[in-house]
């Protein structure tokens, strides 16, 4: 009798230990904050023209305009870095449980202090300084709370369009585009001092555009 019921047992222990690893996992993803970071929305404009915020980005990687040097109107390659912002609020983790009030409390307010942006290419080709740029950090300081708040950010720097693999595409130097996928990633922590991030995504493709009037 105990040898045929040993199968079952042995499987509704590895069940048990199968449930109690996704418990375990879905706590280092999400941490012990009480609450977690929707990403409502995500932007980003060019930044030779800030306030055209869209879905997608298309970085100008230098833009031509018009300058007078000795009594002449003359065209000027300039390189400006891209901005983007972040629509993001909060939300308790057991709103899905029968709680009452699914409004995070002043306790729950989560402060993000910095973010990571790495590019990332469909067709697998991912080399840092060759087939997409190095990945980025940078500091950001913004309360959220269950109120949607904007949090603006720079989404390409000066620099990444002075270095390869962007520099190649100034001028069509040999090559024309690429298109990748931006993943930024958002860490704070709130008042107790628990640890959180959250991660959104928005397609960012690099070329010499055509340059506005």
């Amino acid at each position: 009798m105990r040898a045929r019921y040993r199968p079952l047992i042995t499987g509704v222990a590895a069940i048990a230990l199968l449930v109690g690893s996704v418990s375990c996992g879905d706590v280092v993803r999400q941490g012990r904050a009480p609450v977690i970071i929707v990403i409502d929305d995500l932007t980003a404009a060019s930044g030779a023209d800030p306030g055209a915020l869209g879905g997608f980005l298309l970085s100008d990687v230098q833009t031509l305009v018009d300058q007078t040097v000795g009594g002449q109107t003359v065209s000027v390659p300039v390189i400006f870095n891209d901005v983007a912002q972040a629509t993001m609020r909060l939300i308790p983790k057991d709103g899905g449980n029968g709680a009452t009030n699914l409004n995070p409390t002043p306790w729950n307010a989560v402060t993000i202090n910095r973010y990571r942006i790495n590019y990332v290419r469909a067709d697998g080709k991912n080399t840092y300084g060759v087939d997409v740029p190095f990945p980025v950090d940078g500091a950001v300081t913004a309360t959220l709370t269950a109120t949607p708040s904007v949090v603006p950010f720079e989404i390409v720097r000066h620099q990444q369009k002075l270095e390869q693999p962007l520099r190649s595409l100034a001028n069509f130097g040999g090559r024309l585009f690429i298109s990748t996928i931006a993943e930024i990633t958002f860490y704070g922590a709130d008042v107790m001092g628990n640890e959180i991030q959250a991660k959104g995504t928005i397609s960012v493709s690099f070329s010499d555009y055509a340059d506005p009037d």
